[in-house]
């Protein structure tokens, strides 16, 4: 996706993430059918993320999180990593998820990093997170339990629910119920950068 947001950060493979979902589904012994049930992702959606082929949005992984028992976390995790109370992540040490080689069509588009690998059982996702500018008919609106939290740090971003919009500059903030119909896009030729975070129920 596109634009290096420096810190030296390293690229979360799509690959690693894919094959977290496949070995948790098999674990709980669940088919792929039983997830396109739980989710109401479709079969070649979820094979492409099992298969490295396709880097799910947040709104997705919250709800493949949820069908397998876990928290979003899980998907971001360090192998053996310990439980820490204190996580302290640098810069270098963030995990940036890349452009996905297959776009689905209704996908979200946006790039965004992990700003916290090291606590699983944590209850917030914080992300930092890229939006692209385009046209209100490209937009993609999601929903998914919980709530979410955004605070602009560059650039113009427009937020757009079922019945309401609002512009976002440099040090505005807003927390929403991220289970009504939303999505932004960023309203210069830039990308709008923003730290988000998001909390979603188990």
């Amino acid at each position: 996706m596109g634009h290096n947001t420096g810190g030296g950060t390293q690229g979360a493979n799509e690959f690693e993430i894919g094959s977290k979902v496949r070995e948790l589904r098999k674990k709980r012994q669940f088919t792929l059918e039983d997830i396109v049930t739980k989710t109401g992702l479709t079969k070649s959606v979820l094979e492409d993320i099992e298969g490295g082929d396709f880097m799910p949005p947040v709104a997705t992984l919250i709800k493949l999180a949820k069908a397998l028992g876990v928290g979003m976390a899980y998907f971001f995790e360090e192998e053996a990593a310990p439980r820490e109370r204190i996580s302290v992540t640098r810069s270098g040490e963030r995990m940036k998820l890349k452009r996905r080689p297959h776009h689905h069509e209704g996908e979200v588009d946006y790039v965004y990093e992990t700003l916290e690998t090291r606590k699983p059982d944590k209850h917030m996702e914080p992300l930092f997170v890229e939006f692209l500018p385009m046209e209100v008919s490209d937009m993609v609106f999601v929903n998914h339990e919980g709530e979410e939290f955004l605070y602009v740090l560059e650039g113009t971003l427009e937020f757009r629910s079922d019945d309401r919009v609002e512009v976002l500059r440099h040090g505005d903030a807003i927390y929403f119920d991220s289970d009504i119909n939303h999505s932004f896009r960023s309203l210069t030729d830039k990308p709008a950068k923003a730290v988000v975070v998001v909390w979603a129920r188990r």
